[in-house]
């Protein structure tokens, strides 16, 4: 994949360490019939902070699993001998088991488009095409379990980061001065979606994939040059969040800033403003 601008500030690799947090505790579901593979994504989910990583190897296995056991995320394959991750999800969604309702990531093969519309209309959450760097994975799982999260909260949504204010379903955001008083910055659309899915991620780094997939909504195909795309399009969103908030420190620009060579984080601003 390609690498970033090297003039763009990074942070150190504590970004990713961060995930232990969201994954403390947490339970998975996993379907595939390669053992090295499953092997391999167990083991790195195990590192990243997941309490316990369930392995099976085909659908049956799966939806006995998922019928007895509350899982928090299930992660599946399609490609598996008898019945395959895509009926097996639908039966799983279809059900009244604990884990019904669980986030699904799809992980497989299978990445043509028609494949990929299939299994989101089948009841994932998600779908990734193998190969698949652990990052990539690891915070595409993140980003689901914050969905779920914020799914299952019924506080309104909004996001509180020093002195911005982010309201996703106002589709605003605003920066409180020094007198107390809030004011909005001006976004466009695109902006608009890309500082929500990076403030919505609370610290934790959002690749550029998973950036692109959420906000150039208007695409249906990966473009050779997204990362440059994306990179254009960070630039002048720094800039714009610089002239529009004085009240932030020159020290903490850009607001936006890389993790690793693939990600993307906004600065956590508590104790400013």
């Amino acid at each position: 994949m390609d690498q970033v601008n090297q003039t763009d500030t990074t942070v150190g690799e504590d970004a990713f360490a961060q995930l232990a947090e969201v994954f403390g505790g947490m339970t998975a579901l996993l379907l595939e019939d390669e053992p090295a593979l499953s092997e391999h994504v167990a083991s790195r989910l195990t590192r990243a902070g997941f309490a316990r990583v369930d392995r099976v190897e085909s659908g049956e296995q799966a939806l006995k699993a998922a019928a007895d056991t509350p899982y928090d995320v299930l992660i599946l394959d399609r490609l598996t001998a008898g019945l395959d991750g895509l009926e097996t999800l639908k039966r799983i969604r279809a059900g009244q088991g604990p884990s019904s309702d669980s986030p699904a990531l799809m992980l497989t093969a299978l990445g043509a488009e028609r494949q990929k519309v299939e299994g989101l209309l089948g009841g994932a959450d998600d779908y990734l095409a193998k190969p698949v760097g652990d990052e990539e994975l690891l915070a595409r799982i993140a980003a689901q379990l914050r969905r779920a999260g914020r799914r299952a909260r019924a506080n309104g949504g909004e996001v509180t980061n020093g002195p911005f204010i982010l309201s996703p379903g106002a589709r605003t955001l605003q920066v409180r001065s020094a007198d107390g008083g809030l004011r909005a910055i001006e976004l466009s659309p695109l902006e608009f979606a890309i500082v929500c899915e990076l403030m919505t991620a609370r610290g934790q780094p959002v690749t550029k994939t998973m950036l692109w997939d959420k906000c150039w909504v208007e695409w249906n195909f990966l473009p050779d040059n997204f990362v440059n795309i994306i990179d254009a399009r960070i630039s002048a969103l720094r800039r714009r969040l610089k002239d529009q908030c004085p009240e932030v420190p020159d020290a903490m620009h850009p607001l936006i800033v890389s993790a690793r060579s693939q990600s993307l984080v906004f600065r956590d601003l508590d104790g400013v403003g």
